[in-house]
């Protein structure tokens, strides 16, 4: 019979590996399948970091006209783009007369198996 190994030996952290505990810090369990290119998928929690810069290319969470979403940053000829990663959906243009605000930006997904 196989015996597992030391528990102590494999301790981790998970708030130390993920950063948690910073005060920037938070999670948001997605709702959805508009990230599944990005293999977010809905049930899934994200981790998310209010004091990274949101850039081009990053998976951020934001506010359009005060509802959230979870999509990816995309700054195309001064404008912002946010596309999702499945190809079911349209791309959201952010245009004059919107509310836009990054409530963060994803550093890890944390799924239930």
């Amino acid at each position: 019979m196989n015996q597992l190994p030391n528990v102590d030996a494999l301790s981790i952290s998970l708030d130390d590996l993920l950063q948690l505990r910073a005060p920037s810090v938070y999670l948001v369990r997605v709702e959805g399948d508009s990230m599944q290119g990005a293999g977010i998928f809905s049930g899934d929690l994200l981790i998310v970091d209010r004091q990274v810069q949101a850039q081009h290319g990053h998976i951020i969470i934001a506010a359009v006209n005060g509802e959230p979403l979870c999509k990816r940053l995309s700054l195309e000829h001064g404008q912002i783009v946010l596309r999702p990663e499945n190809k079911k959906y349209p791309a959201r243009y952010i245009i004059e007369g919107d509310s836009f605000e990054v409530w963060g930006v994803v550093s890890h997904s944390v799924r239930s198996h």
